[in-house]
């Protein structure tokens, strides 16, 4: 199996979200990923939470890397503390505290290792299978064949003229 791996240095500064998203769409785009699919959202959401995670609570700069393969897309972002996550639950009005809930929510797996002197939290969403293709309206369509519902029996109209049998179809 094959794995493309791509990464980028992102600085102690919440501003580098924004980066880490952008240069994520990018790469995302150039591994075949459209910028349109579902796929492509999640992962920015995701990429978006860990890396806010790792500038806002370790104040330290960290490492976003995406591996393309297997069918899936793996995201890691590594920083240099040692403290593990710590999954919180945010109360309804709460501003924040949501970001490992929504990983939990949005991923197939993830998880965290430790990496050097500090950690790397990684996630993993499957790529699903392609859709069929939908029908193209100028294709040839197979007519279905509809047995005949009823048949009139023939009459006389109100003037006394013969009116013909006729076959209804559905």
């Amino acid at each position: 199996m094959q794995v493309l791996q791509v990464q980028l240095e992102v600085g102690p500064d919440p501003a580098e979200v924004g980066r880490a998203r952008r240069w994520a769409r990018s790469r995302l785009a150039g591994s075949g990923i459209g910028d349109d699919e579902p796929l492509a959202d999640t992962l920015v959401l995701l990429i978006s939470e860990l890396v806010t995670n790792a500038v806002v609570h370790t104040g330290c700069p960290a490492v976003l890397r995406m591996l393309f393969g297997g069918g899936g897309v793996r995201v890691e972002v590594a920083d240099t503390s040692d403290r593990p996550p710590r999954p919180r639950h945010a109360a309804g009005e709460d501003t924040n505290g949501r970001g490992l809930e929504l990983v939990d929510g949005l991923a197939d797996r993830w998880g965290w290792q430790r990496e050097g002197a500090g950690k790397s939290i990684w996630c993993e969403v499957d790529r699903a299978p392609a859709p069929p293709p939908a029908p193209v309206a100028d294709q040839m369509v197979t007519p279905m064949v509809v047995p005949v519902a009823a048949q009139a029996v023939g009459r006389v109209s109100d003037q006394g003229a013969q009116v013909s049998p006729f076959r209804v179809r559905c």
